[in-house]
């Protein structure tokens, strides 16, 4: 079976990759009254082919919201394999985010997006009942997909316990009864494991955790969601990550 086409859409996606990665652009859809000189003139340096389409026939191409005029059609998302994320020598070791039950494609591209931001993270999802990296979620992480290495494991206790015997530290984010974020000292290199907004991580996995933390929350009891707590404990880990450089 030939594997499906996987698309980017919208103007800041197609442009990241433009700068990026752009022999992985295969074609690019523009619809006919598109008119962006940054994007246009990238496509070209690329010897990218372009394909000029009226707005129903883009739509038929990518059915999504937000096309902004133009459609990528590009590789299929390549994960990168965990032990050679774990092998990188000790100057260029990743801090680790692990998603436990993340099933919502909005949530794993604002990740993906917050851990390009920062920088000097991989993230690691699990293969069953978690979402995968497709159209939407490369479309939410704007980019972020480009810088930010993503490992699909078939068993994420199994990754932890191999990150473990590498020396790294497994820090797990809990929805209660965890020390205070705000207390923290963070070991590393670590692994942040987060799980979903209404589960949080699963039992077996948090037995793995050397620190659990929960975020405290003064206000409104309500939750962050996955992705908002990501973006707090990565910018607290970067916080101490250059305070030790």
């Amino acid at each position: 079976m030939k594997p499906k086409k996987t698309y980017l859409y919208g103007k800041n996606s197609v442009l990241e990759r433009l700068k990026a990665n752009p022999k992985s652009i295969h074609q690019i859809f523009l619809q006919d009254n598109f008119d962006a000189p940054q994007i246009i003139d990238l496509i070209t340096a690329g010897r990218i082919p372009i394909r000029r389409v009226s707005e129903r026939e883009l739509y038929r191409i990518k059915r999504a919201e937000r096309l902004q005029g133009i459609v990528a059609q590009v590789e299929k998302y390549k994960y990168t394999p965990f032990d050679e994320l774990l092998d990188n020598p000790p100057e260029k070791k990743f801090s680790f985010v692990f998603l436990d039950n993340i099933n919502d494609p909005h949530n794993l591209g604002s990740v993906l997006r917050i851990a390009a931001c920062f920088g000097g993270f991989g993230v690691v999802i699990h293969s069953h009942g978690s979402c995968q990296v497709n159209d939407t979620v490369i479309h939410v992480a704007s980019g972020g997909e480009n810088f930010v290495p993503v490992s699909m494991v078939s068993n994420l206790s199994r990754a932890l316990v191999k990150a473990k015997k590498k020396g790294f530290w497994v820090v797990g984010t809990v929805l209660e009864d965890g020390g205070d974020l705000k207390r923290a000292s963070f070991p590393f290199p670590l692994c942040l494991v987060l799980g979903s907004e209404g589960k949080g991580i699963r039992q077996g996995i948090e037995k793995l955790c050397d620190i659990k933390l929960t975020l405290p929350m003064r206000g409104a009891a309500l939750s962050f969601n996955v992705a908002m707590a990501t973006a707090i404990f990565c910018y607290e880990i970067e916080k101490q990550r250059d305070g030790r450089t």
